[in-house]
């Protein structure tokens, strides 16, 4: 693990865990399954942000979870959101990433660099999807029903992006984190473990961050190797 993940990753991943199990204990310390959730949801991250496949594995996981956890609080975009739309697009995007790898290795994706039309299709399709969902979230009465219905279009922008291997998913989940932590703390005001809850996204905002600059880095180390191939080829 030492050899696989960098010393600046473990620090990140570990004390992300740390601070999401001494939330637990403060402001819980009875639903293990949101403790279970968070640590799977931040070990994902990591994985993510080193562009392997098995994060995408673990998103499933945590997506059931919280789906659950989403349900006891009423937030039933979330649970919607995430058993309906993230953790299908995760599947997806495990394959497509499973499809292209970097340089042969099945362990890291090759960074796609999407063209500008796509972006703009993207943030239609977004639109689109919001603009249902917010009748289905209206039908459910959910819980907050303006941030509900900004994390549907950013949690859906992040997974196009997952599925679509752009850096810029980690800026989709990190404008989702943000939303979360939002939502999370307007909870605790009538549940203290919502508190958790929300300490377990301010660790996810941090991971999302560190996996688009580790995208980026990715992405150009793989432009470099395919203008040496071409350059090669040329000669």
């Amino acid at each position: 693990m030492k050899e696989y993940f960098t010393k600046s990753e473990l620090i990140l991943w570990f004390g992300s865990m740390t601070a999401i199990i001494a939330a637990f204990i403060i402001f819980d310390r009875v639903n293990y399954m949101t403790l279970i959730a968070s640590l799977i949801g931040v070990t994902s991250l990591i994985f993510n942000a080193k562009g392997n496949p098995f994060g995408q594995v673990l998103m499933v996981v945590f997506s059931l979870f919280y789906g659950a956890i989403s349900y006891r609080f009423a937030y039933y975009g979330e649970m919607i959101t995430y058993l309906g739309m993230t953790m299908p697009m995760a599947v997806l995007a495990l394959v497509s990433w499973l499809k292209n790898p970097y340089n042969g290795n099945k362990s890291e994706v090759a960074v796609n660099r999407l063209k500008k039309g796509e972006y703009l299709f993207s943030a239609v399709l977004t639109g689109a999807v919001t603009f249902v969902f917010y009748f289905i979230l209206d039908y459910f009465h959910t819980a907050n029903m303006f941030f509900s219905t900004i994390s549907v279009a950013t949690s859906f922008i992040a997974v196009y992006l997952t599925f679509r291997r752009s850096p810029y998913y980690a800026l989709g989940y990190a404008a989702n984190d943000i939303v979360l932590i939002i939502m999370w703390i307007m909870a605790a005001k009538n549940d203290k473990s919502g508190v958790s809850v929300a300490v377990c996204f301010m660790a996810f905002l941090l991971n999302d961050l560190y996996g688009f600059i580790s995208w980026k880095k990715n992405g150009k180390e793989t432009n470099y190797f395919k203008y040496t191939i071409a350059k090669m080829t040329i000669l």
